[in-house]
């Protein structure tokens, strides 16, 4: 299952629009995030760790499932305290519930009447529970004489114990109250303090929920003793569990516990906090709708003694929240889908392969994201053969510092073509296809900027996005000794952008030593995998008027450039028409000529892609036809033919090939589409008796333009997949 960690940052100014009102002070430490992500990738399901700010929805977007396209749900694993403002632990759920994403834990208004000490005391009062005398203040003014002391004070509308004090008369009261309206900006509740001691009731479930052992807070003996903020957050208390009580007394906080959030309305899991005085009267302090998942916490506490382990303690609370969404079919469900990989961990408890790799590469995001802003910043046009070559040295060492080999092979006109092996035979398991060149010349050039998930930059989608995820993919398996039985033979082309002209001979000769091939083209925003590929067919047109004189019986389209060039595109759309799955696309008009007159030179640049190689002969014969200046008109017409590549056809052996990614796809989570590609792949290179695939990149949009990127958070999907795929391949991917 998908499923999203989301969290605060302590005060996120950059993820709001104005900042304003209360301020949350209430994080989870980092590591209790990545300890929470980490759980659930051992449980089997694919993690994204999220902040939950004003882009979270964006985000979750990219991220989560489709159910309406027919898609298993994702779930959120909030973990969001919220940013500001008043009902902050309200926010992310709310936002959830408007997008549609089930998540784990209580609903807006449970949240909403468990932050809101005044409102839970008198919820709990109406409905017969039992919870200590109380009071609320907004001035110092409008304490009154007769309040029995001692009190205990605290803000209306925070958590862990902030601004908690016990105060012994009227004038410490007032000085306290002036300060918490001062720094809270909120009432003050007041309660009758409770001497005594402290219990804390863990609960996990919905319909029949499991009560975990009850928790006493050690407070040394001390009747009048507190859990202050420091308590909590810095020097914990210590806790005796299961607490040292009777059967009867046990019944009663588990009854009450049950009963309290019955009556707030609260979900999943939860914290009551009870005070007990010396006649055994119990008392409801709060309930914790967000019961800390902090490692020395009571709810991990009181989980540990239940016989969890902090790993099952955070899969059973997605799956209560998958039961409450779903019920138990889903549950059934994910637990098949996690068997289909052999999820269970090994002799020496080393979890499965998939997980160890995607823990690892969950960690280094921040490093592919670096990958590709150092990418980006080296100009690998095409023509600029230094800056190709510049590129693959780079490529070179990150590749080599993962023990293989590297061999060159040199091509003056456009740059070195590099092929690495991990083994000395002479047949690869796998070859890797990808390309060190792009096709944007520098006056083009977009330099790296990363925007709401996205990664801008010239090559991000068309060699340099799917490098990363092939970096990334080596490195998870190298970090987890996978690789020593896979022969791998990597190739990187420095002409992909000329449809591969000097690099053909090379892919089908290493194509041919190999049992799979797979193209590092970028997947597209469904994910797909190509199939298929048109061939792509390139023309150049120069007309140019000639100095002899018009005829008076010609027509303007045989005498203007411009205007022949008008009148044959369209004429050129009709070959699409008359042959199947041709397109034709205009690329370039560009006309030269005086200010004040007619131009004499027009440049007209188009491309034709077609489905079939028996298509091709008749294309090219159209167009030569087409183009034809009768030698009586004042003009020339010139055609040149520029680089071309054939189709890419699908044969049994591709969808078998597709058929097992397909598989290792839906084990990891990881869309995938099986898809017909229009923009050329050098894999038409390879022999058609080899099985091929391409778009194991990560997922890219408006390829080929100035403003293409790549979707940040793909790459740990791609990289994923890619090197799920590398492990599988030296056993035929047999399982």
């Amino acid at each position: 299952m998908r499923v999203a960690v989301i969290y605060n940052k302590s005060q996120d100014v950059e993820g709001v629009i104005n900042v304003f009102g209360m301020q949350n002070r209430e994080v989870y430490n980092p590591q209790t995030v990545e300890r929470v992500a980490a759980a659930l990738e051992k449980g089997g399901h694919n993690v994204r760790i999220i902040e939950g700010n004003i882009n979270v929805i964006e985000k979750l977007t990219d991220f989560m499932p489709r159910v309406v396209q027919g898609e298993k749900p994702g779930m959120v694993f909030n973990m969001a305290y919220g940013l500001q403002g008043v009902s902050r632990y309200t926010h992310i759920p709310s936002l959830l519930e408007m997008s549609g994403i089930p998540y784990v834990g209580s609903s807006p208004a449970g949240h909403g009447v468990a932050l809101d000490k005044v409102t839970t005391k008198m919820m709990l009062e109406s409905s017969g529970l039992p919870t200590a005398a109380f009071w609320v203040f907004m001035s110092p003014d409008q304490v009154p004489d007769d309040l029995p002391y001692p009190v205990i004070i605290k803000p209306k509308m925070e958590a862990v114990s902030m601004g908690i004090q016990v105060l012994n008369n009227k004038e410490e009261l007032q000085v306290a109250i002036s300060g918490l309206v001062q720094e809270f900006n909120q009432p003050v509740l007041v309660e009758k303090f409770i001497p005594g001691r402290e219990f804390a009731v863990g609960v996990l479930g919905n319909q029949d929920p499991e009560t975990l052992p009850i928790v006493e807070i050690d407070l040394g003996g001390n009747p009048n003793a507190i859990q202050s903020l420091d308590d909590k957050l810095i020097t914990p208390k210590e806790k005796i569990c299961p607490a040292l009580i009777d059967e009867d007394l046990a019944k009663e906080l588990r009854r009450l516990a049950k009963e309290t959030a019955r009556v707030l309305g609260i979900y999943d899991f939860y914290r009551i906090d009870f005070r007990m005085d010396e006649s055994n009267n119990l008392y409801v302090l709060e309930l914790n709708s967000m019961a800390s998942l902090g490692f020395t916490g009571s709810y991990v506490t009181a989980a540990k003694a239940a016989g969890y382990t902090y790993d099952s303690l955070v899969n059973r609370m997605l799956d209560v929240a998958v039961e409450r969404y779903f019920g138990n079919q889903q549950i059934d469900q994910v637990s098949t889908d996690k068997n289909l990989f052999s999820q269970s961990p090994t002799k020496n408890n080393t979890p499965p392969i998939n997980v160890r790799l995607r823990s690892y590469l969950r960690g280094h995001l921040g490093t592919m994201e670096e990958d590709i802003a150092r990418m980006v910043r080296i100009n690998s046009y095409v023509h600029n053969i230094e800056g190709v070559n510049s590129f693959g040295r780079w490529v070179a060492n990150q590749i080599q510092n993962l023990k293989f080999q590297r061999q060159v092979f040199p091509r003056a006109e456009f740059g070195n073509n590099l092929y690495f092996t991990n083994h000395a035979s002479d047949h690869n398991d796998i070859l890797i296809l990808g390309n060190l060149d792009n096709a944007i010349p520098f006056s083009d050039y977009v330099p790296f900027l990363e925007e709401r998930g996205r990664l801008y930059g010239t090559g991000v989608s068309r060699g340099k996005g799917g490098l990363v995820t092939l970096l990334s993919a080596l490195r998870a398996l190298h970090y987890t000794r996978s690789m020593k039985k896979v022969k791998c033979g990597i190739l990187l082309i420095s002409d992909e952008s000329l449809s591969g002209r000097s690099s053909k001979p090379l892919i089908d000769e290493l194509s041919r030593k190999s049992s799979y091939v797979i193209g590092l083209g970028g997947a597209g925003l469904a994910g797909e995998i190509v199939t298929s590929c048109s061939g792509i067919l390139r023309y150049s047109i120069e007309i140019n008027r000639s100095s002899k004189k018009a005829s008076a019986n010609l027509i303007g389209r045989q005498t203007d450039p411009l205007l022949y060039a008008s009148d044959k595109i369209p004429k050129l759309q009709k070959i699409g028409i008359k042959e199947t799955g041709v397109t034709v696309i205009i690329t370039a008009l560009e006309t030269k000529g005086g200010e004040d007159t007619a131009p004499d030179h027009v440049s007209l640049s188009f491309r034709i892609h077609y489905p079939q190689p028996q298509q091709k002969d008749n294309l090219e014969k159209e167009v030569y036809r087409l183009f034809v200046a009768d030698p009586k008109w004042p003009i020339h017409v010139h055609v040149t033919r520029g680089h071309q590549r054939r189709p890419l056809l699908e044969s049994e052996d591709d969808l078998s090939f597709y058929g097992k990614i397909e598989q290792l796809a839906k084990i990891v989570e990881v869309r995938t589409k099986k898809s017909h590609g229009d923009v050329g792949t050098s894999l038409s290179h390879v022999p058609d008796e080899i099985p091929s695939l391409d778009g194991f990149g990560p997922v890219t949009g408006n390829s080929g333009r100035k403003d293409e990127y790549v979707v940040r958070d793909s790459l740990i999907d791609r990289a994923v997949l890619l090197a799920l795929t590398i492990y599988r391949a030296t056993n035929n991917f047999k399982s």
